[in-house]
């Protein structure tokens, strides 16, 4: 099927250049974007596990939140 889809200038041109950079078209690096989004929707999750916090004594472990901070990598 064939569509239409406007990109602005700038974009293009870094969509050009990192097709050239994988040594493919701009057309496929598309496609595969498109279809690496459409395959995330559908993919199983995966179990997100805690950081584990070592401590003299399992079950009784003070944190202040800075200390929090630095062991959870937070975006």
């Amino acid at each position: 099927m064939r569509t239409t889809v406007d990109i602005p200038d700038p974009t293009y041109r870094k969509l050009k250049s990192k097709a050239a950079q994988r040594g493919c078209s701009v057309k496929r690096l598309v496609l595969q974007s498109v279809e690496k989004e459409l395959r995330a929707g559908t993919a199983r999750k995966t179990r997100v596990r805690p950081p584990i916090v070592r401590s003299r004594q399992p079950g009784t472990l003070h944190l202040t939140n800075e200390q929090v901070y630095e062991i959870v990598p937070f975006p």
